[in-house]
């Protein structure tokens, strides 16, 4: 950045608070909005509202106090008059202001009290003089930072479209792809998109449709995905163990699960011992609705990795689901001989160090945690399978940094993730470029679909009543709440106020109480009381929302469930209809709704496909939420929208494959454009 005239250390700092760190970098800081200035609105045609270039004659300049002192400059041109209005200024402003100066200005018109004003409008004195004409392009506004205005901005940026002959952006996109898409080269998109002619569709320029965005909008998608796909085939330039033993252990285990796996299930299965028996690392996603049987596959791929004389490392997002698979699959490896330790962040010291040691012995076959699987202290004998659950939790470092546990040399162990929050096609082709892809798009056989109702708060009584006959029946029930602490901004009800106030209401049930703050041991004995059958109702936080299997639980009240997105609604509801008899869940929401939430409870309403439910939550919320990645405050692409960019997608991959196998070279070039100092852009999740 230095090498661009007047960047000194003060002003690269304020740039790179913005992500500016080369003069190829301000080329994609593209504007948010454009201003007209190549024409002159003569005063007697404004209007408010309008944003415009005046010019006119002063004809009075004051300092009044009406409440607080300000400049008052009232401009004319023979058409209108104009008020200027300055909150701030300084002395100078009304020596330079004086009547019979000559101004050109810009700004919004606003209707004041004595006619229309513009308030701190950018100005310019005797506009004839020293060069002044009117631009003959559009002017940019570009999202700027403390301390660096707009006309720095300008600078530099049309600084950097002169340097675009020696920033070797050359047209790589074959012409024929060009037409097909309707799009300008390289070039050109970078010069519309910054300095936009007068007759330019500037709402198609700020709304992202039109075709200089689109090319740029498409030449960050095809950085991305080979970025990705860089870190691809990083991964499968190593080699892994070929987990190709079958002792028995598979078969035994089936027969253990106690029920027959879909075709789904033993197509994905195949799928799996398929690349585990390759020699070089899987990296497969595994996707399933709620309910589909990912554990199970799961289980299955564990065990030929076990039999093959590997370990195997499971690694859930939250403690209590760590729990529930430690509970699973401890009752289908024991009885095998199999070894099933769970490492979490609550054991005393001299409970750890004893685990550890079994797990660096290679003693214990399967072992199941949260994060702390791969803290420093954590070393494994041989591990040759990751299971990752719920990757949407997790960011893409993450899952590398417990991968390298297992790395010896240069062999890998390998690698299945799993979700039960279905990402839609359109999502999986930027969020899983490192991946393979496989679906269970099958429920086990007899499941019933859930029915969902939403019902008002103020219908409460009548909800503690179907609860009420719901355990008559023999049947379990869930009771949701979305907060442990009473709230009244959020106006959510407190778990422990409601886990209270239901007891009492309903004195002949055993009522129970799981939320996030409660000892390890405190949430394991209140789940493990209510699988058995010991606790007709759960009141639980949305802590139970991935991993939670009791089939006798066949009703769930979710409270505000307007404060939910669409993903946690399907998932919460997925544990209710596990058994024979169905499921009901009872949306409990406040009164009045958004429009966003009406369209959210509507859709719960309408379908139980997990899929769908991703497809609308992708809509609603943006790719953004539903990865997982807006709270980070990462911006993972600077230009492309993948909602309003979806069908540039496949052309993004069909050229990103072209490139890396026709020009790698120009291939990294395209990354580092994009990409620069942080080569990880796109996979920090």
């Amino acid at each position: 950045m230095s090498a661009l005239d007047g960047v000194g250390p003060a002003l690269q700092g304020r740039l790179e608070r913005l992500g500016i760190h080369s003069p190829a970098d301000l080329l994609f800081h593209l504007p948010l909005r454009y201003q007209d200035r190549t024409r002159v609105v003569a005063l007697g045609a404004l209007r408010p509202g309008q944003y415009a270039l005046v010019e006119g004659t002063v004809a009075l300049t004051e300092e009044v106090r009406r409440g607080r002192r300000m400049l008052l400059s009232r401009i004319g041109d023979g058409s209108g008059f104009l008020t200027l209005r300055f909150f701030h200024y300084r002395s100078s402003q009304v020596r330079l202001l004086q009547a019979g100066r000559r101004l050109r200005c810009y700004g919004e018109v606003r209707a004041g009290a004595t006619g229309l004003e513009m308030v701190h409008p950018e100005y310019r004195v005797d506009p004839d003089s020293g060069g002044n004409a009117t631009e003959d392009r559009l002017t940019p506004v570009y999202p700027a930072t403390e301390g660096l205005s707009q006309y720095r901005l300008r600078q530099l940026c049309r600084q950097a479209l002169d340097w675009l002959p020696r920033l070797d952006l050359q047209e790589y996109l074959p012409p024929d792809v060009l037409r097909r898409q309707g799009m300008p080269t390289l070039e050109q998109a970078l010069l519309e998109a910054h300095h936009p002619s007068p007759e330019t569709d500037v709402a198609a320029l700020e709304a992202g449709t039109h075709p200089a965005v689109r090319r740029l909008a498409l030449d960050e998608l095809i950085a991305h995905q080979l970025s990705l796909r860089r870190v691809r085939q990083r991964a499968r330039s190593f080699r892994a163990p070929a987990l190709t033993i079958e002792n028995g252990l598979e078969s035994r285990l089936r027969q253990q699960l106690g029920f027959e796996l879909t075709g789904a299930q033993r197509r994905v299965l195949s799928e799996l011992q398929t690349d585990m028996t390759a020699p070089r690392p899987m990296m497969r996603l595994v996707q399933g609705d709620v309910g589909s049987g990912k554990t199970a596959v799961a289980a299955l791929a564990a065990v030929r990795a076990v039999a093959s004389g590997f370990q195997v490392a499971l690694m859930a997002p939250t403690e209590l689901l760590a729990e529930q698979h430690q509970r699973n699959f401890a009752r289908w490896f024991e009885p095998l001989g199999l070894s099933v330790l769970r490492l979490g962040g609550r054991q005393g010291v001299r409970e750890r160090r004893a685990l550890l040691a079994r797990i660096a012995s290679g003693e214990a076959h399967l072992v199941i945690g949260t994060h702390a699987l791969f803290e420093q202290q954590v070393n494994f004998s041989r591990l040759g399978l990751v299971i990752v659950d719920e990757q949407h939790r997790f960011g893409v470092h993450q899952r590398l940094a417990l991968r390298e546990k297992g790395t010896h040399g240069e062999v890998l162990p390998h690698q299945l993730i799993m979700t039960a929050t279905p990402i839609p096609r359109t999502l999986a082709m930027v969020a899983c470029a490192d991946l393979d892809v496989s679906v269970i798009d099958e429920l086990p056989p007899g499941r019933k679909p859930v029915t969902t109702v939403a019902l008002p708060e103020t219908r409460r009584a009548d909800v503690v009543a179907r609860v009420q006959a719901a355990c008559a029946s023999g049947a379990q029930v869930y009771w949701v709440c979305t907060l442990v602490e009473e709230s009244d901004v959020l106006q959510c009800e407190a778990a422990e106020q409601t886990a209270a106030a239901l007891a009492e209401a309903l004195p002949e049930l055993h009522v129970a109480l799981v939320h996030g703050r409660l000892s390890g041991t405190d949430k394991s004995a209140a789940m493990t009381a209510f699988e058995r059958g010991e606790v007709d109702l759960l009141v639980a936080t949305t802590v139970i929302e991935v991993g939670v299997d009791v089939p006798n639980a066949s009703l769930m009240i979710i409270e505000n469930a307007e404060r939910l997105g669409l993903a946690q609604l399907h998932q919460l509801r997925g544990r209710v209809g596990r058994g024979e008899t169905g499921g009901v869940c009872v949306l409990m929401y406040h009164a009045p709704l958004s429009e966003v939430a009406r369209t959210r409870l509507a859709a719960m309403r309408e379908t139980v496909d997990g899929f769908e439910i991703a497809r609308r939550d992708l809509a609603l919320r943006g790719p953004g939420e539903l990865l997982g990645t807006r709270q980070t405050g990462e911006q993972r692409l600077r230009i492309a929208d993948l909602l309003r960019d979806q069908d540039l997608l496949p052309v993004a991959q069909r050229e990103a494959d072209r490139l890396l196998a026709q020009k790698p070279a120009l291939a990294d070039r395209i990354i580092s454009r994009w990409l620069g100092r942080d080569p990880d852009r796109y996979v920090q999740a």
